[in-house]
This record gives C-alpha cells, sequence and structure tokens, in this order.
C-alpha cells in the first residue's frame, strides 16, 4: 500500500519536476538559457595590472587626455567658419537644434576672433591659442567629432564609455584591464582634477563600473598632499610597519583562500600592496622640485594665471615617463561652457590652459616620449553657431559636430580631417562617432575592440558592445 503524499511533499517534488521544466522552457524563450550548459571555470579568475600582450604590436603605450569639460566652442578655435561672419546678426539660414529653446535665438553669431594659418600644413587656428599654433605640425585636427546626445552628462557617458548613462567602465579603465600597467609601483590609471571643483558628473570619469574594482582610477589631488595619508605615523615607520604589512597580508591572503571569487576583495588586497610600494615611488613622481627652471619656464608656472594647470600637465608627463598607462587632466565644472558672456569667458579659458597644453607636447616630443604617447584634446562637445542669451551673448551646446585634436601614440601629425557644415553646427564629412574614437584608440594601443571583452552574467561586454564603429585609420601614420 503506497503511503499518503502530503500537500507540502507534493509541491515540494512539483518544484524539482515540473516547475523545473517550466522554468528552463521560460529562460529559453527569454534567450536566457544557453542551449549548452558554460563549462566551469578550473581555476578562479584574478585581476591585477602586471603587464599583458596586446593583441598585435601597439603603437601608443601611454595616454594623457586633456578634458575641457564643458564644452569648447570649437567655430572660435580650430574650425573657422567664414559663412559665419558674412550673416553675422542675421536669420540662420536652416534648422537649428537647440539644447536650451527658452535662451534660443534663430540670429547668427560670427567669431570675435581671427584665424591664421600656422606650420607647414597650414592648419587655422584661433588667435587665442597662440601657443598651440606653434604645434600644428605635431598634431591631427578632427572637424567631425559627434556623440549626438545634447547634454554634458549623457555625452561625457558617451565619451568616457561609450553608453549614454552612468554605470559602465571607462576607456582608462578598459586600456588598464587589457594591457595592466608597466608600472607596478604607481597606479595605471591616474585623474588630475582641478582645484576649484571636480567636472560634471565626478568621480564617474574614473569609475571601473562593472570591472573589478583594481581597475579604477586614482585621483591625486590638485593640492598638497597630493595623496593623502601616503605616509605612515611616525611611531611605525621602518621595522614596525614592514611587520604589520607582513601579518597584513597574510591575513588578507588567508580571507580570500576562504572566500574565493570576490574580485572586490582581491581589488582590495592589490591596493594596499600598491600603497605600501607607492609611499616611495609617488613621492618621487609627484615632486616637481627636481625639474628645471626652462622646463617650469615651459608650463608657465612663472605665471599666476597658468601655474596651477601647468603643474598638474606637467605631472602627467612625469607620470606617464614612469609608467602609468593613462593620465586625465581635467578643468573645472563648466570651464568651457559659455551659453552667455563668451567674449570674456572664452579668452579666460584659453589664457588657462593653451601655453601648459603646448608645452606638454613639446616637453614629450624632446624627451623621446611622444612617439609612445597618445595625447587627446577636447570637451564632450562645441557650440552652436547662433546667439544665445543675446543680452550676454554667448553660444548653446553642440553635440552634432565638433572638435578634438591628436597628438602622438602613432597618429599622423600636421594634418586636419573630417569637416563640418558651412555653419559648424553639423559633421558632414568624414564624421568620428564616440564609438569610432573608442575603436580607434583601443586600435592605437594593440587592441582589436571585437576582442577586448569581459564576461559577465553569461555576456561578453566590450566598449564598443557591438555597436556600428570602425578604426580610423586615416588618422593613423
Amino acid at each position: 500500500m503506497l503511503s499518503p503524499v502530503s500537500r507540502r511533499h507534493f509541491l515540494s517534488s512539483a518544484t524539482n519536476g515540473v516547475g523545473t521544466t517550466a522554468l528552463a522552457w521560460l529562460l529559453h524563450q527569454d534567450g536566457l538559457l544557453r542551449a549548452e550548459p558554460s563549462k566551469p571555470d578550473l581555476e578562479r579568475k584574478t585581476h591585477d595590472l602586471k603587464p599583458r600582450s596586446s593583441h598585435f604590436e601597439p603603437k601608443a603605450r601611454a595616454m594623457i587626455s586633456l578634458f575641457m569639460q564643458g564644452g569648447p566652442s570649437h567655430i572660435d578655435l580650430l574650425d573657422p567658419k567664414p559663412e559665419l561672419n558674412k550673416l553675422d546678426g542675421k536669420p540662420f539660414p536652416g534648422t537649428i537644434k537647440y539644447d536650451n529653446a527658452a535662451q534660443a535665438s534663430s540670429k547668427v553669431m560670427g567669431s570675435p576672433w581671427k584665424f591664421r594659418k600656422h606650420g607647414q600644413c597650414g592648419a587655422e587656428v584661433s588667435e587665442l591659442l597662440p601657443h598651440l599654433s606653434t604645434i600644428v605640425d605635431d598634431i591631427t585636427i578632427v572637424r567631425s567629432m559627434r556623440t549626438g546626445v545634447n547634454n554634458h552628462g549623457q555625452s561625457i557617458y558617451a565619451l568616457n564609455s561609450g553608453h549614454t548613462v552612468a554605470g559602465h567602465p571607462v576607456l582608462g579603465s578598459w586600456l588598464c584591464y587589457g594591457l595592466g600597467s608597466p608600472s607596478q609601483n604607481l597606479p595605471a590609471f591616474v585623474a588630475l582634477p582641478d582645484p576649484i571643483s571636480p567636472p560634471v558628473v565626478g568621480t564617474d570619469h574614473w569609475s571601473n563600473g562593472w570591472l573589478p574594482s583594481i581597475y579604477q582610477g586614482t585621483v591625486v589631488r590638485p593640492r598638497e598632499p597630493r595623496i593623502l595619508n601616503l605616509d605612515p605615523p611616525a611611531h611605525l615607520k621602518g621595522k614596525p610597519q614592514e611587520d604589520l604589512l607582513e601579518l597584513l597580508g597574510k591575513l588578507n591572503k588567508d580571507h580570500l583562500a576562504a572566500h574565493p571569487g570576490e574580485s572586490d576583495l582581491d581589488a582590495r588586497i592589490a591596493s594596499y600592496e600598491l600603497a605600501a610600494r607607492m609611499q616611495v615611488a609617488a613621492k618621487e613622481a609627484l615632486d616637481i622640485t627636481g625639474e628645471s627652471a626652462a622646463v617650469k619656464r615651459l608650463y608657465g608656472l612663472d605665471d599666476p594665471i597658468t601655474q596651477e594647470y601647468g603643474t598638474r600637465c606637467l605631472l602627467a608627463r612625469r607620470l606617464v615617463e614612469r609608467g602609468v598607462r593613462f593620465v586625465q587632466v581635467f578643468t573645472q565644472n563648466q570651464f568651457w561652457d559659455h551659453h552667455g558672456n563668451i567674449r570674456t569667458a572664452l579668452p579666460k579659458s584659453c589664457l588657462k590652459t593653451d601655453k601648459p597644453i603646448a608645452a606638454l607636447v613639446k616637453d614629450l616630443k624632446q624627451r623621446g616620449l611622444l612617439d609612445s604617447t597618445l595625447v587627446c584634446w577636447g570637451g564632450e562637445m562645441g557650440r552652436l553657431p547662433v546667439v544665445q542669451n543675446e543680452v550676454n551673448a554667448g553660444r548653446d551646446h553642440n553635440t552634432y559636430g565638433f572638435t578634438n585634436w591628436f597628438a602622438g601614440g602613432g597618429m599622423k601629425a600636421g594634418c586636419t580631417y573630417g569637416a563640418t557644415d558651412e555653419f559648424g553646427h553639423h559633421a558632414v564629412q568624414d564624421v568620428v562617432t564616440h564609438h569610432d574614437f573608442h575603436a580607434t584608440v583601443l586600435h592605437l594601443f594593440g587592441l582589436d575592440h571585437k576582442r577586448l571583452v569581459y564576461g559577465r552574467n553569461a555576456q561578453e561586454l566590450s566598449l564598443v558592445d557591438n555597436r556600428p564603429c570602425r578604426v580610423v585609420h586615416e588618422l593613423i601614420r
């Protein structure tokens, strides 16, 4: 005689029978169940910053991003449009995509500044950038950048991570994940923010997103001490600190062995170990007192207007010189966001940055570092060709066509690429999207954007995530 089956037992059995079958069918319908089960990892995945081989021979080994947050006006700096001056004050003969409709105007605004050709390449540069005009034969000007997402945050995310929302790894994190770091005594990825304020979206600029934490950027403060708590307290210096770190290292490794697969824990242990090594290396790298008087003058450290930004540009050179993979130098929040008062505000922004930036390219070149160091200048957008805020004239956002420039790291020198329309509103020739930009940078570092992937939740994710993009080979020497 069969024993009676309780309701609880029946439901329990059903959960492991019919219920499991139904769940499997639903997962299959949603594409969340693989046709074949994935093979388990035989070894625990570890993440570190040891140097790794690229997919093919790289041209660049380090990158310095000079991020002009707010959106420099390309049509007043590097993309002259004579037609705007002809139509100055007249109605715009076309359609404008405004960001701030409340202050919008359809009146054309010509550039108040003159352009001249410079160098053997004959690049046209505004009078606001006299120092940049001296290095045009060493840079490539790209006049056809486009993200097409018309506000600061979304366009910043697009250029940093390839997405228009937060939570994704930025370019610097991807480079460190793909290649590790030549230096084991300094951070692989360093952010140098402005002392006045962080840029829009703040710490997201150096976020590792869902990549392991070891690939996030390290902030070097704009004021002394540039790295807090780098020195141990007096009673721990020397042998006491060595013994303490040895014990801490053993406890951490024992704890990690008991919790395999914890990437955040792995990253924290690696960070502690790096911090110990940085006590000597970081102090030396961030100490500019040994630089010659000539170098300090080159960067504008003798001028209060350029001193602070020049110091951070000099630190960027010192960091890549010592093996740091990726350095990003920021201007303050909305420093280039000239919705109004552009006639005084834009010259002020240029005065602070122009001399130090030109100095950085010259200094890298004379030290033999420019060939292997990619320098990128630009913001998250450009500006519109019409007046915003007629009482105090400025320009609204424009992400449909703007200008960046590049130097070194395998990029062609002394050329201008792409074009916007006759008004500077839309990129119309050889358009370079943020995905194209990422694919091209990875290529310069010897990385195939289709092969640099990270496995997460049964997906293989990348910087471009299968979006349409191209390596812009026309820019590469």
